[in-house]
Formats: structure tokens, sequence, C-alpha cells
């Protein structure tokens, strides 16, 4: 007799957030708790794992420079309210650093299997590290898959939050390597129209009627 299990699809850029409700190091946590404000839900594999404290000792130090961009950090592994509090502890003690923003404990792994964390040709029981970014309005923004082996860059989610954030507030889009500062890039013309308007002005930055470039 086969036994029944229960499966979730992946999600995807600019689906809803999956709906759950679990417990934190800071209290309970549920998803609407993202609501109106931007998130940054990233997955580890283990507590008390050497690539895992470097990683929390990162964000942890740079939690700040989510805060000013508006950015909520929630961690998750599929360890214990118990472990998550004790190895937090032992980051502090052993490298003073305070962990300031919740770490979920998804011990059944629903959580995990609702936001496709588990993959297991990786491991059938540990979260590979995942960063759903999330908008104020509960939408998957941009979905970043690391191994088991290798941390995060901080710089390169601070980046790509920086990106969403300005491609929002402009209505545009920003290129290879942008960063704060950087030209970006105006959307391209949707009808022959447009194509003519834009041909027949001068413009700067453009290469031809489909790459324009422009500062904000």
């Amino acid at each position: 007799m086969s036994i029944a299990t229960t499966t979730y699809s992946m999600p995807r850029i600019g689906d809803r957030v999956p709906e759950f409700e679990a417990m934190s190091t800071q209290g309970p946590i549920k998803s609407s708790d993202f609501s109106g404000k931007w998130t940054l839900f990233f997955s580890h594999p283990a507590d008390f794992t050497p690539v895992c404290t470097t990683e929390f000792v990162e964000f942890a130090k740079r939690a700040d420079e989510f805060k000013q961009r508006g950015v909520q950090l929630v961690g998750l592994s599929v360890d214990s309210v118990p472990s998550h509090l004790a190895w937090l502890r032992n980051i502090e003690e052993k490298l003073g650093v305070q962990v300031p923003f919740p770490v979920i404990a998804d011990l059944d792994m629903a959580v995990s299997q609702k936001f496709g964390m588990i993959h297991p040709g990786a491991s059938a029981t540990a979260t590979v590290r995942a960063v759903f970014i999330i908008d104020p309005n509960l939408v998957i923004r941009a979905i970043v898959y690391y191994p088991l082996s290798n941390g995060r860059n901080i710089d390169e989610l601070l980046r790509l939050v920086d990106a969403l954030q300005t491609t929002d507030k402009h209505k545009v889009s920003t290129p290879a390597n942008w960063r704060p500062g950087d030209k970006v890039i105006v959307p391209p013309p949707q009808t022959m129209d447009e194509v003519r308007e834009r041909l027949s002005a001068s413009h700067e930055d453009m290469v031809d009627f489909y790459l324009l470039k422009k500062s904000i």
C-alpha cells in the first residue's frame, strides 16, 4: 500500500507568498506578517554548522543596512526553537554578534516544503540556502538558491534589493552589474509610433531604439 504524501509546487517570481504559521525565536510568525514591508526570507541547512554561522554573522552585522531600506530579515531551518536559541547564544558568546531577526523553527518541514526549500538531490532533510525577496504586497519578486557548501554574498542581496526598489519607484530596469548611482534602462518602445518617436529624439545614451539608458 502506498503512503500518501503532500507535495507543493515551488513558488515562482510573481507568485503570492504561500500562507503559513510557525514558531520562531521571537514568537509566533505568519505569512501575513510580511505584509506592508519588504522581506528577505532565507533558509539555512542547519544550526551549529560553519558556513551557516558565517552567514548569520554577516546578516546580523548588516541588519541595519537592510532596515534602512525598509527590509525585514527572517531566517528558517528545520531545527527546533531551542536549537536556534542555543546557536544564537553561541554566536553571541563566541563571535560577539547578536542576531536581531527571527529564525523560524520548521521541524516538520511544512514551511520549507511550501517554499521549495528542500531539494532532495542535495539533502532530503535539510533546507538549501534559499532566498526570497518579498515586496509589501506579499508578492515574491526574486528567488536565489545557493548549494549547501557555499555561503551567500550579502553585498549582492543588498544590491538586488536596491535594484528592485529602484525599478518600482522609477518604473525602469537595471543593467548588468548595476549599483545605486549608475544609469538605468528605460523600458523599450511597445509600438512602432514609440519606436519612431524615440529615434527622432536626441539621446546621448541610446545604443538603438531598444536600448536607452538614463540617470535618475
